[in-house]
């Protein structure tokens, strides 16, 4: 019998797509503000790919003639790549998945630049391209009246009409022969100057120099890349109206490290960098990253960078507490038949096997294998502060209450190897081992080997208490004073706020310059004004040692409403937030008397000024 589904594809009605304009603007908003550079440039690379011994360049730059004619400054990018024909252009421009190079899903989609630029230039990107010597030109816009995108038609001298054209050698580029590529962007309309970056982009007269350098972990050899910058000024100022050759990271940090090496982490490379104690980690930050930050690398790309005030909490993470200015880490994910490594259609974002990278593992992983280099930072860094986490008095003012903080230090689990006892398990105590005695766990208290009574249905056998497994035995977490007078603090780093809690490390960081801390100190330094000097060190220890327990007790009593039923992971996460940790220590009232006594009983016979 027939299969009556079994027909010819002939039959199959294709999917089409009803708003193509529609589409391409939703994609367009997934991709970054300054992706676009990257799109064009990639093909700019490609195309050099395909050219005999495949070296070229590529330059960002003035459409000179474009402002020669109208005034108006144009982005445009040039290349010397092996160039399109005008039938060619029609075919492969104006198709939303179609390439010159072979698509693939751990390739090239055909999709990029179309999505990423077309959508941010409404009023064209114009394509001029020399294949043997013969030019052509086509004009793909946003066509105002109906919205959609597609090729704008030309009227050819003897009144035909076609959606490419073919142009004068007069505005070939100097870079370009026989063969290569102009594509001009026109911005959403004809009198915008398309030289100007987004909006909140850092480094505005370096905006596209920055990008790509960060973009790039190194420059394909025999390809070189270069940027306008300083546009506005007068073509014969040479220090500011400059073409930037583009490195990429690598070469830059090669350059300027004293140290690096690489960590085997599982189904990663960590590569990393300590930087040199100079004045080029502020000063060379308009152009590349120039001080700690981390990426992960895929073909030769950075991509899921961080830096500023993100890439500090990463870095921490990684275990890098002190000194992260200095420290660059690379994460370099590795293909397997189970791990396949792609992108996102908009190339945001890394994936392995679909999921998104497991960072926390890797920081973890890291920490575990810390690079000596970057150990003995910290350790000089430490040094110079004479902080201290007052941890044992915290300590011992916490211990008679610490059943009220309900911290377990053990948990239930069906798979568990301890036997707990569930009412007590916020109180210590000493649990039994599954299958046996609470000594040895060997099958009897005797010791010796052999099977239990009941054989594999032992394991269904009530006992005294639930199978559990140990947790961290200890709750509290680490505390560490940091300060920008010393070191240990980087500016803009907690800028403003009490602490921050790693959470992988159990560690506090307190920010020990923080207005709260250092108001209360200043207020008894002054009610001893006449003995500031003999007084302020125990004063300083006394308003952070209260301030400290404060930060610790909140994190121990967070970490008591871990998996409650009314508190997700995110609700722990905001509980534990450096804004959250500020609001606890807003409350001056407790704190202020606890050190009213403490100082009392410290400085008796000193009285207050």
């Amino acid at each position: 019998m027939t299969n009556p589904l079994s027909k010819s594809s002939k039959e199959t009605l294709p999917l089409t797509v009803r708003d193509i304009g529609f589409l391409l603007d939703r994609l367009g908003e997934d991709c970054q503000p300054l992706q676009f550079l990257r799109e064009l440039t990639q093909n700019g690379i490609e195309a050099i790919g395909r050219t005999k011994g495949g070296q070229g360049g590529i330059v960002w730059d003035v459409d000179w003639t474009h402002y020669d004619l109208e005034g108006v400054y144009k982005l445009c990018i040039v290349d010397n790549g092996d160039g399109m024909t005008g039938d060619e252009m029609v075919r492969f421009i104006n198709q939303l998945s179609s390439s010159l190079g072979k698509q693939s899903v751990q390739g090239n989609y055909g999709v990029g630049a179309k999505i990423a630029a077309a959508t941010r230039n409404h009023a064209g990107l114009i394509y001029l391209s020399w294949k043997d010597g013969h030019g052509s030109m086509i004009h793909l816009w946003r066509d105002p009246a109906t919205g959609q995108y597609g090729l704008r038609q030309f009227e050819r001298p003897d009144g035909s009409f076609s959606h490419y054209a073919e142009v004068e050698d007069s505005v070939k580029p100097d870079l370009i022969k026989d063969h290569g590529t102009k594509v001009v962007l026109m911005g959403q309309s004809e009198i915008v100057d398309s030289m100007r970056p987004p909006e909140s982009v850092a480094s505005p007269s370096r905006w596209i120099a920055k990008y790509l350098n960060t973009r790039y972990f190194e420059i394909p050899a025999g390809i070189t890349i270069k940027a306008r910058e300083g546009w506005e000024h007068p073509l014969v100022d040479k220090d500011r109206n400059i073409l930037r050759t583009i490195t990429g990271q690598v070469p830059y940090l090669a350059k300027h490290s004293d140290a690096s090496g690489h960590v085997e982490l599982s189904g990663a490379i960590a590569h990393w960098w300590l930087l040199k104690n100079e004045d080029a980690l502020t000063q060379n930050s308009g152009f590349i990253e120039s001080s700690g930050h981390t990426a992960a690398i895929y073909k030769n790309e950075l991509y899921e960078m961080l830096s500023g005030r993100a890439g500090r909490a990463r870095l921490q993470h990684f275990g890098v507490l002190l000194g992260h200015n200095r420290v660059v880490i690379y994460v370099e994910p590795t293909n397997g038949a189970s791990t396949k490594i792609t992108t996102n259609t908009a190339r945001t974002q890394l994936l392995i096997a679909n999921e998104p990278l497991p960072w926390s593992e890797w920081a973890v992983e890291f920490q575990e294998q810390m690079p000596d280099a970057i150990r003995q930072l910290m350790e000089e860094i430490a040094a110079g502060s004479s902080a201290s986490d007052y941890s044992k008095s915290i300590r011992d003012r916490l211990k008679q209450i610490m059943d009220l903080f309900k911290v377990s230090r053990y948990r239930p689990t069906p798979s568990g190897e301890l036997l707990i006892d569930d009412s007590r398990i916020t109180r210590g105590g000493q649990p039994q081992h599954r299958g046996g005695g609470g000594s040895g766990g060997s099958g009897g208290s005797s010791g010796k080997k052999g099977g239990t009574a009941g054989g594999v249905y032992s394991v269904f056998l009530k006992t005294d208490g639930v199978p559990g497994e140990a947790v961290r035995p200890d709750p509290f977490p680490r505390v560490r004073w940091v300060s920008v007078t010393d070191g240990t603090r980087e500016p803009g780093d907690i800028e403003d706020r009490a602490a921050r809690y790693i959470v992988e490390q159990n560690q506090l960081l307190i920010n020990a310059d923080f207005r709260v801390f250092t108001d209360m100190i200043d207020r008894w330094n002054r009610e001893f004004a006449d003995n500031k000097s003999a007084v302020a060190g125990v004063v300083q220890d006394a308003v952070r040692g209260w301030f400290a327990q404060t930060l610790v007790e909140t994190v121990l009593g967070v970490q008591s409403l871990k998996d409650a039923k009314e508190w997700s992971v995110e609700d722990i996460e905001k509980a534990l937030s450096e804004e959250a940790l500020t609001a606890a220590v807003l409350p001056r009232y407790h704190v202020h008397n606890a050190v009213k006594r403490e100082l009392g009983s410290k400085l008796g016979k000193l009285q207050p000024a």
